[in-house]
């Protein structure tokens, strides 16, 4: 199976099954001598890992990440990268295969069983394999090793949908963000939203979402004209997330319903000297090039497919059946991926700030 790997400088190619043995990332291109412990990526895959709250799937996973090559002890001990390809391996340690053994031969609706099939000819069936949200925990931990590049850049997500229900742009805190199970930066919406996802989760049910990420600290100048537009990469990173469905920068899809007076960000001269723009429809990418000021991007994540509602559906000797999916599974996948969203971010934001310095040499 190709078209493992992302990105052009620094490249990320993630291996394993969601019920296989382990799962993990090959980074290549990190430079050398980047203070980089197993400590560094923890943290990040710890904000993703299941079986957190009532509202995310009950599999419990430590996501306990190992570094097993490209670090080095440097003159004064302390671990840095060699600039070598590192390699990182998340163990899996609770999956409960049995629970899609009734649907090995049927597909399920909203999942990729057939087109894997159509392709393929063979389908790991045991939580999707290569489709399952589970090999974003790989994105996590190289996302963690991209902000190592980039420490000037600051990269924070938050939920603002679910369902219907979305945040009051008013309420936005981002400190709030880590005081909910959602990372909502509205505790209000956080609020409806528990009340809502019990009684989806209750259903068997599910339900989607959209996510948005904002990155500060980003100079002007990363990206390219044409084909190597700094938001052609993100919207490519964000698409290939599993389950989502839709990406936009800045004023996105709404930017049809505003005028040219609107749309255009105005520009005048700062306190500073440097040039202060007077709002953001634009996401920070002009032509492809950041401005300078925060990129943003947002996405929209599907209802999780497998759902506990008997579907309509077809099996690999083309007899027309029904199916319910049994299992753990999120309510709404939306909310974890979150963390996942930062780090494809992290990852397009380190390729194009190496291949800026890569073409113009700062």
């Amino acid at each position: 199976m190709s078209h493992n790997t992302f990105g052009h400088l620094f490249r990320v190619t993630t291996w394993g099954e969601s019920h296989g043995p382990a799962i993990g990332a090959v980074v290549d291109g990190c430079p050398p001598g980047i203070g980089l412990e197993e400590a560094d990526i923890q943290a990040y895959l710890d904000k993703r890992k299941p079986g957190q709250s009532r509202f995310t799937t009950q599999r419990q996973e430590a996501d306990a990440v190992k570094i097993l090559s490209g670090v080095f002890p440097d003159a004064s001990g302390k671990q840095v990268t060699t600039g070598t390809p590192i390699a990182l391996e998340i163990q899996n340690t609770d999956q409960r295969s049995k629970d899609y053994g009734d649907i090995k031969e049927s597909y399920r609706p909203g999942h990729a069983d057939f087109s894997y099939d159509a392709k393929y000819g063979i389908r790991d069936y045991r939580g999707g394999g290569r489709s399952s949200a589970r090999e974003t925990a790989s994105r996590v931990a190289a996302g963690a090793v991209a902000r190592r590049i980039i420490p000037g850049v600051k990269i924070r997500g938050a939920l603002i949908q679910i369902g219907q229900i979305k945040i009051d742009r008013a309420n936005w805190n981002w400190d709030e963000v880590n005081n909910n199970p959602f990372f909502s930066p509205d505790a209000t919406a956080a609020g409806h939203w528990a009340d809502y996802l019990d009684k989806i989760r209750k259903s068997g049910s599910s339900v989607g979402a959209i996510i948005e990420v904002v990155a500060e600290g980003v100079p002007a100048g990363w990206g390219a004209p044409l084909y190597g537009k700094l938001d052609q990469d993100l919207a490519s990173a964000m698409m290939s997330i599993n389950a989502v469905k839709g990406v936009e920068i800045g004023a996105g899809m709404g930017a049809a319903e505003l005028t040219g007076e609107q749309n255009a960000d105005e520009i005048r001269i700062g306190n500073d000297g440097a040039p202060d723009f007077l709002s953001n429809n634009a996401g920070g990418v002009l032509g492809g090039i950041s401005t300078g000021q925060p990129v943003v991007c947002r996405f929209a994540v599907k209802p999780t497919s497998s759902i506990l509602a008997s579907r309509r559906t077809i099996d690999r000797q083309g007899h027309e059946t029904e199916i319910i999916t049994k299992g753990r599974h999120d309510p709404c996948v939306g909310i974890r991926a979150v963390p996942v969203g930062e780090a494809m971010m992290a990852i397009v934001l380190a390729d194009h700030f190496l291949r800026h310095r890569g073409q113009i040499g700062v």
